[in-house]
């Protein structure tokens, strides 16, 4: 079916979409701070970079960053097609996602990037007696990140 639009209306209409944040990740994440019982974090906060999570207490700044949208060295895929455009938009979002870093160590914060694949991954192992069970894989060693992570915030207070 024929779009309705010219490809400059269309370009400039699909401009306008701004998301909200992956909530898929942002979820499993409250989950595994729900799960290990980490309190003191907020979400939805008015702070430059728009950080998935805060904990204000301890200034600290977690984002969870798409390996697609801010190239991850390990998972980052790049589109075939366009790739001037695609090269300048990962480029930008690396920039900024520098700029949001300083900017927010200069303010007294610490900042805390996960990958997306750095969050555990729910798989069903079977068993014979019980069926499927959930078994999540790589959570210990993000946990000891973020407690590290929230430690050196903490020794700023002290």
């Amino acid at each position: 079916m024929a779009d309705i639009f010219s490809k400059i209306k269309r370009s400039e209409v699909m401009g306008l979409i701004r998301g909200h944040g992956n909530k898929e990740t942002e979820v499993a994440l409250a989950k595994l701070f729900r799960r290990h019982k980490i309190t003191g974090w907020r979400r939805h906060q008015k702070i430059f970079g728009k950080p998935d999570f805060i904990f204000p207490k301890l200034r600290l700044a977690v984002f969870v960053d798409g390996c697609f949208w801010h190239g991850c060295p390990r998972h980052g895929t790049k589109p075939k097609s366009n790739r001037a455009f695609w090269n300048n938009k990962f480029s930008r979002n690396i920039a900024r996602d520098r700029l949001v870093n300083r900017t927010l160590r200069r303010a007294g914060w610490t900042v805390l990037r996960i990958w997306e694949h750095e969050l555990p991954k729910v798989k069903k192992i079977s068993t014979p007696h019980l069926g499927p069970l959930p078994v999540r894989s790589g959570e210990g060693k993000l946990i000891r990140r973020i407690k590290k992570a929230a430690s050196i915030a903490e020794s700023r207070f002290l």
